[in-house]
């Protein structure tokens, strides 16, 4: 993913001083917002006036992307208030629609010769001469999901557009996973939301609580994250070669 682009400077919240403690803090992505040009492009994907991609340096799936708004109005509002905005929220619905396009083609070179319904494509690409259509081959845009968190971990405003396979070493406890595979994770589609949409709530929706179920087949694993991790794992290696 090599998609980079640079674009004059903007107005934005002042440097930190101290970088390293910076990045401890829930104002982590502000670097990236403000100087996304000082990042090589295996951090910074791309970015343009008004927007940021990055690789999420904590990644709960085996890929998994960040886009940050860089408007400065809106980067400190949480993503309800901030998607109240329809022009700004179509704005974002586009951005994102954009870079999960990226994600699915990063996907197909990862994953593509693996999976059986990109066989037909592979063979026929090494045909010589090769055909004048090839077979479409898997939806990869279909194993990527896109949202936000009801209850953001971090300051600045950010969507996820990552693969739904929750495979990662850094996914490492309950809230982990579930912040990513309940309700608790709303889906940038979804927006602009009801008044009375219960994601609004996600605490006395009790979300990050609940038992695992796996994103994939639905089976349950009460509160076993080991048991869950280790599925993950098998379920993985299946829905790559899908």
């Amino acid at each position: 993913m090599t998609s980079r682009s640079k674009k004059s400077k903007q107005t934005e919240p002042q440097k930190p001083k101290k970088l390293t403690t910076f990045f401890q803090t829930r104002d982590a992505l502000g670097l990236y917002i403000e100087r996304p040009e000082s990042y090589p492009s295996s951090v910074v994907i791309y970015y343009n006036d008004n927007f940021v991609a990055i690789h999420d340096m904590f990644p709960k799936s085996s890929l998994h992307l960040l886009l940050l708004p860089r408007e400065a109005t809106k980067f400190y509002q949480h993503p309800f208030d901030a998607f109240e905005d329809i022009e700004f929220l179509h704005k974002v619905q586009e951005e994102v629609k954009k870079l999960r396009s990226l994600a699915a083609r990063e996907l197909q070179r990862r994953y593509g010769k693996y999976s059986l319904q990109e066989k037909a494509r592979r063979e026929a690409m090494e045909r010589d001469p090769p055909p004048d259509e090839l077979p479409l081959g898997r939806d990869w845009e279909k194993e990527i999901i896109t949202g936000i968190h009801a209850h953001p971990s971090m300051n600045h405003l950010h969507i996820h557009v990552m693969s739904v396979d929750r495979y990662s070493d850094r996914l490492k406890h309950r809230k982990h996973y579930n912040s990513f595979s309940t309700p608790f994770f709303v889906p940038i589609e979804d927006f602009p939301l009801a008044p009375d949409d219960v994601r609004r709530h996600p605490s006395r929706e009790g979300y990050l609580n609940r038992d695992f179920e796996c994103w994939r087949c639905k089976k349950k694993f009460g509160k076993q994250f080991q048991q869950l991790k280790q599925h993950l794992e098998e379920e993985f290696e299946v829905w790559k070669h899908l």
